[in-house]
């Protein structure tokens, strides 16, 4: 660990909280939009959902940049060798599925032959030819995966309450900016 402090780095803590509510925001608005009529309002507002899935991309990259560079603070010495376990491999799946999800979202659209123009200026390359059957399987995969990160989240926030409630051990307070 590169990070012999108690908290994590500022800046860590505040691209969690960011992710937190912009992944949030995201998945709420993806449901939502996704129980509309076709028309051409529901494409505009798939375009605001593809906007903040590519930028919950890029944040996803900057964190994992943020990761490498500062570390994590230990893992309490009292948790088991199971919970520690658990921790590192919830916090992958977190990593990989902030990777996963936009991946699979951006493979769909280039799949359906419905390109994504970033913020409306900015024209991103289809990273597959159009292909509606894949699209179709990449949607469902791009669904999946997205039930699985509202699964892994709801485990995050569990254990995090765990820690604080129960446990006491003050892990909660390594993603705290006050000292």
């Amino acid at each position: 660990m590169k990070n012999p402090q108690q908290r994590y780095h500022p800046s860590q803590i505040i691209m969690h909280s960011l992710m937190a509510l912009l992944m949030v925001l995201t998945f709420m608005f993806g449901s939502y939009v996704a129980d509309l009529p076709l028309s051409p309002a529901k494409f505009q507002l798939i375009s605001y959902h593809k906007w903040a899935g590519m930028t919950v991309l890029l944040l996803a990259f900057i964190r994992i940049a943020l990761r490498l560079a500062h570390g994590a603070p230990a893992l309490p010495a009292a948790m088991s060798a199971p919970a520690r376990l658990a921790a590192h491999a919830g916090h992958l799946a977190l990593y990989g599925l902030m990777l996963a999800i936009p991946l699979s979202g951006w493979l769909m659209s280039s799949a359906y032959g419905f390109p994504i123009v970033l913020f409306g200026v900015l024209p991103l390359p289809d990273l597959i030819a159009a292909n509606p059957d894949l699209a179709e399987r990449l949607k469902h995969l791009h669904e999946l995966l997205t039930q699985v990160l509202l699964i892994t989240v709801v485990l995050h926030i569990a254990a995090a309450l765990k820690h604080q409630f129960i446990d006491r051990d003050g892990l909660l307070q390594r993603m705290s900016l006050r000292r």
